[in-house]
């Protein structure tokens, strides 16, 4: 008989690089709902393209309660066991973070606790870092506070630029990601 396999449900706000690497890669998880706060996100025309289910809820003119509430019950009627943040341009409440308590895990293009939030790669240049990279955490109220379940390195080189950095970068992302959810979907 073969082990279950975790639903996985991914939030994201752009074109959806991350999740489709998750979803190329998928091992030990399924994709079972992508979702995004943006209507036109690249990523979830890419998403049902490829025939998964889509869901996608604009935040504009609600209250942030409501607009989660849609968002969980769809990650609810999907059935999903883990959310994978993937480019998801949105800070979650403490109150969703709470209900999925251990289930969020997220990609951040730094290596966790160094630059937390944005403008990491300008951030880790400017500090004259040798390197740079991403981790994976999990999800909690602080940002980009929970446990880093995996990280990967990536050399700053002389004249990098931010674009430049966050290009290897993202690559490192598309390989670190998908072993890091499945990793963590057979915890």
């Amino acid at each position: 008989m073969a082990a279950p396999v975790t639903r996985v449900g991914i939030l994201l706000s752009g074109r959806g690089s991350n999740m489709m690497a998750l979803v190329e890669q998928a091992s030990g998880y399924e994709i079972a709902l992508v979702a995004s706060d943006k209507p036109d996100a690249a990523g979830i025309g890419w998403a049902r393209k490829h025939g998964l289910a889509t869901f996608f809820q604009s935040p504009k003119g609600i209250p942030k309660a409501d607009y989660e509430a849609a968002i969980d019950a769809a990650l609810d009627a999907n059935e999903v066991e883990i959310i994978a943040l993937a480019g998801y341009m949105r800070l979650l409440s403490d109150d969703f973070v709470a209900r999925w308590r251990g289930k969020i895990i997220n990609i951040h293009p730094s290596l966790l606790p160094k630059y937390k939030g944005l403008d990491t790669h300008a951030r880790a240049i400017e500090a004259g870092d040798a390197v740079a990279g991403c981790s994976v955490h999990v999800v909690t109220e602080e940002l980009d506070g929970g446990e880093v379940l995996g990280q990967a390195e990536v050399p700053i080189l002389p004249g990098d630029t931010p674009d430049t950095l966050a290009t290897r970068v993202l690559a490192a992302e598309h390989r670190l990601y998908p072993r890091v959810l499945a990793e963590f979907c057979a915890r």
